[in-house]
């Protein structure tokens, strides 16, 4: 490929991985913070760009032998776990997430155990070993209708690792919750003085939040909620501005659902610093169309999960996705959203 364009020659990586999943009777299911030549890979073979809960059903019910997630390790692990007949693999077996780093098993078993009279509810950011632990596994669409549902049966909850998402969700149902200390790396950056200054740069701008930032960046969101509801927000074309404090990764959809959108990267650090806007996860980023070829070939990267620990941790899965089928969170709406207004 050495006389051809860059454009020229990842196009023709992009046919090599799309030939390599039809030879492979492989689907690619990918998040929505990979890149976007990734991501458009997906959608061109008949694959899934999707939040961790869609990825999840969609792995699940894929007729495909074979399962390539272009995402970090625990979305992989939840695709095995749920599909233990089929193969699994990681264009990067080695990307991870800091929620997960933060959440160690052994750690999490033990304050399980020091509070025998919770309930164990895991954000989706967790290891096999520590959702086996659980009672319940939820994602950012799903958190706040489950938490909402414990709590009206009176439950105590113990809940880990996010601890900005666990705030808001405490704040929004009012459950007794004890919280891990854990935070995304990504999204507890974003500055909540910056977005106050940028808000008043770009007024009629709608502001777009995920949960797992600070509090003070949350309260001064128009949308709060997860990366599907807010792509559902510019879907539906609430404004013609937006700033977005999430993974960068998912400014390409959001261009592909509304193309005359103005979108600005919410910031993650103050005027001096040399990057104003930085919140791309470094793992995500280790994805690539060469991995994803590489990993089809070759078959590294594959997902293996010890039965017991699979088993156990597919039923606190299993209890979430039919939580969220009875309870009509389908996607692309899936996602709770709450119209804050300026702050």
């Amino acid at each position: 490929m050495a006389d051809l364009s860059l454009t020229d020659r990842r196009g023709a990586l992009a046919q090599q991985a799309a030939e390599a999943l039809r030879a492979h009777d492989a689907v690619l299911i990918a998040h929505y913070y990979v890149d976007g030549e990734l991501q458009d890979l997906a959608q061109a073979t008949g694959g899934c760009v999707a939040d961790s809960l869609e990825m999840a059903r969609f792995g699940r019910d894929h007729e495909a032998r074979t399962l390539v997630v272009a995402g970090v390790r625990f979305m992989g692990e939840t695709a095995k776990i749920l599909s233990p007949e089929k193969r699994v693999l990681m264009p990067e077996l080695e990307a991870t997430c800091s929620l997960d780093l933060g959440c160690p098993a052994d750690e999490f078993g033990q304050w399980c155990d020091a509070h025998p009279d919770r309930v164990a509810v895991v954000y989706a950011n967790t290891s096999a070993a520590v959702k086996a632990r659980a009672d319940w596994v939820v994602t950012s669409a799903c958190a706040l209708p489950i938490v909402r549902h414990l709590h009206a049966q009176g439950k105590k909850l113990l809940w880990a690792p996010d601890k900005h998402l666990g705030g808001y969700i405490q704040e929004q149902t009012g459950a007794d919750m004890l919280m891990w200390s854990g935070a995304c790396i990504v999204h507890e950056e974003f500055k909540a003085v910056e977005l106050e200054l940028l808000r008043k740069e770009h007024p009629q701008a709608l502001v777009l939040v995920h949960p797992e930032s600070p509090a003070a960046v949350v309260a001064q969101a128009d949308v709060v909620g997860s990366t599907s509801a807010l792509l559902k927000a510019v879907a539906d074309k609430r404004a013609k501005s937006y700033i977005v404090a999430t993974d960068n990764g998912m400014m390409h959809r959001l261009r592909q659902v509304d193309p005359e959108a103005i979108l600005i990267e919410a910031p993650t650090a103050g005027r001096s610093a040399t990057c104003k806007s930085c919140a791309h996860c470094p793992w995500m980023a280790m994805n690539s169309l060469e991995a994803v070829i590489h990993c089809l070939h070759s078959g590294a990267g594959e997902i293996h999960i010890d039965p017991p620990v699979r088993d156990a941790a597919r039923a606190c899965i299993e209890r979430m996705l039919a939580f969220t089928a009875a309870s009509a969170i389908a996607p692309p709406a899936g996602g709770f959203v709450q119209h804050i207004g300026a702050v």
